[in-house]
């Protein structure tokens, strides 16, 4: 199986810092994704404000029909969501 380095909670600075915290504040502990892509925080910074742009933002989606399609396509692609 494949490992990803991750900077850990207790160790995030700076911006990756303000990304744990968002996260915390928001969803109540940081994903497992967001920890994977830890090394990057630009490109994590960018990734989660297109996530949030995307689920959490009003758009021609009711908030419960995005969260179901996220299901089923990580399922399809046997991702856990």
């Amino acid at each position: 199986m494949a490992y990803i380095a991750q900077v850990l909670e207790e160790e995030a600075e700076g911006a990756l810092a303000g990304i744990y915290g968002a996260a915390r504040t928001r969803a109540g502990g940081v994903a497992h994704i967001i920890k994977v892509m830890s090394r990057e925080p630009e490109a994590l910074e960018g990734s989660m404000t297109f996530y949030l742009k995307l689920m959490k933002s009003s758009n021609g989606l009711s908030a419960a029909r995005r969260e179901m399609l996220a299901a089923v396509v990580s399922n399809i692609n046997d991702c856990y969501y």
